[in-house]
């Protein structure tokens, strides 16, 4: 049976479940091993609550003749390639984002922004490994008009395996640091893999929204030959720019294009380093022609 295929069956039962003690009636029971479980050992108890179907990926746990089991190579791959065929169905924006800090916050101020004008449909909490990216995916619905998808990495090759299945239309890189160095060996090493978005967007002619106060995200779009860029700072010469007017506690600041005079804002948020959260969300939701007054209510609004 190829993804294909197999995409028929969970399109007659749209719910994937990973979880043994967690099984709606007529779902999908997908068999996934950790350190310390297989739920390959749990595929009979899915079907006795309600599964209509189970995957697993050794051989003793599917009954012969029982067409309720479906025998795949590796779980985890079929689950990921089973998402990135859902993803295909929706002709739609995604938004890649990545980054050593802020991620989550960035996409969360992304999706607010971006929820002024749009159905989005974005990851939730920190739902950003090979495991939670590919239940993102599924949560795609008819109704989605845009998605927001954050993708983490601790080892070389995380990102580039990622976007393989989220095939994102565009993206951005918060920013790299020096978090999680004894999985990526180097500062190098978090670079190269963080950059391995950049790879996939360049490969693709992709827009990437970046923080030209950065030298090592623009070097690394350099390196890429990435010309599609929307830039955002505290830069006049940036797409998109901003300053911090107070922190006290919570960040203040204005933000302006050539196109618009200064927007002032007021946010929930502590913290000057913020602001490059800020603008990369304004800088997101004017590509996507959120209008200003829509993305400062966003932004003052999230808490």
């Amino acid at each position: 049976m190829d993804i294909s295929e197999l995409y028929q069956i969970y399109q007659a039962h749209p719910v994937i479940t990973t979880d043994s003690r967690d099984c709606p009636e007529g779902s999908i029971f997908l068999a996934l091993k950790g350190a310390s479980f297989d739920g390959n050992k749990f595929a009979d108890m899915a079907l006795e609550k309600g599964c209509a179907y189970v995957i697993v990926d050794e051989k003793e746990y599917a009954k012969e003749g029982d067409e309720r089991y479906i025998l795949v190579e590796d779980c985890l791959t079929t689950f990921k390639e089973l998402a990135r065929e859902h993803r295909r169905h929706f002709d739609i924006p995604v938004v890649g984002i990545t980054g050593t800090n802020g991620k989550t916050t960035t996409k969360e101020l992304v999706s607010a922004v971006l929820g002024e004008k749009f159905n989005v449909m974005f990851t939730q909490g920190n739902f950003n490994n090979d495991v939670g990216v590919p239940k993102t995916l599924f949560r795609l619905s008819p109704e989605n008009e845009i998605a927001v998808v954050e993708m983490g990495a601790s080892h070389p090759g995380d990102i580039r395996k990622l976007v393989e299945y989220v095939e994102p239309t565009c993206g951005m890189i918060t920013n790299v640091g020096r978090a999680h160095l004894q999985g990526f060996g180097s500062f190098e090493g978090v670079k190269k893999t963080k950059g391995e978005l950049y790879d996939y967007l360049a490969a693709n002619d992709a827009l990437v929204f970046i923080n030209a106060d950065n030298e090592h995200l623009m070097q690394m779009a350099e390196q890429r030959n990435i010309n599609r860029l929307i830039t955002y700072g505290k830069d006049e010469n940036c797409d998109v720019w901003g300053e911090v007017i107070s922190c006290a506690p919570f960040l203040k600041f204005r933000w302006r294009t050539e196109s618009f005079d200064w927007h002032e804002v007021q946010t929930h948020l502590i913290g000057s380093y913020n602001i490059d959260n800020m603008l990369a969300a304004i800088t997101i939701g004017l590509h996507f022609d959120v209008k200003p007054q829509q993305i400062d209510h966003a932004l003052e609004n999230y808490i």
